[in-house]
């Protein structure tokens, strides 16, 4: 039987907690009521919801 590699597991991303994108609301409306919003990702994660662990990073040379 072949041995099992383990890969480091992803954490939750502390600083969006696993929301790593949000909409913004501008302020203005448009003429129907509804307001535009601008998606802004996590400048942590930079949107994908998880962080590397500190092995991770060593094991990758970082």
């Amino acid at each position: 039987m072949m041995p099992q590699h383990s890969h480091a597991p992803a954490r939750v991303c502390g600083h969006c907690d696993g929301f790593p994108t949000v909409h913004i609301a501008t302020g203005n409306r448009r003429s129907d009521g509804t307001r535009p919003t601008i998606p802004v990702d996590c400048p942590v994660c930079h949107g994908t919801g998880t962080i590397r662990t500190r092995r991770a990073l060593a094991t990758a040379g970082r």
